[in-house]
């Protein structure tokens, strides 16, 4: 593995990204500054902590950075419950945001789990 593009999770996460943002274009245009912007935030962190923490070098600053990924997938999980408890945002198609986001955090989980704490 030469970078973290080659990584699956990145690659999902990133997928992920793409697909929050056109869910969340079908927000009310009110939530620009409020739950959109939380939840977009929280998406685009994902793969960037894991590109971060890939390319700082060595298990114990990557083991750290996908701690934080994985931290702003139960940030996003959270924000997007929320969402579908809003009237005007309830009746909108979660399914593949949902989909996705439980696969990175299960390979999140996985490679965490792999890492040795002091290698």
């Amino acid at each position: 593995m030469k970078t973290y593009q080659d990584l699956i999770v990145w690659q999902k996460s990133i997928e992920l990204v793409i697909n929050i943002y056109k869910l969340t274009e079908k927000f009310p245009k009110e939530e620009i500054f409020g739950i959109i912007s939380q939840i977009r935030r929280a998406a685009v962190s994902m793969p960037s902590n894991i590109a971060e923490g890939k390319m700082r070098g060595g298990n114990i600053e990557f083991k750290r950075f996908l701690m934080i990924a994985f931290a702003s997938g139960a940030e996003l999980e959270t924000q997007l419950f929320i969402s579908k408890k809003l009237p005007k945002t309830e009746k909108l198609d979660y399914n593949k945001v949902d989909s996705l986001l439980e696969e990175i955090m299960k390979m999140l989980n996985k490679l965490i789990s792999q890492l040795e704490p002091n290698a």
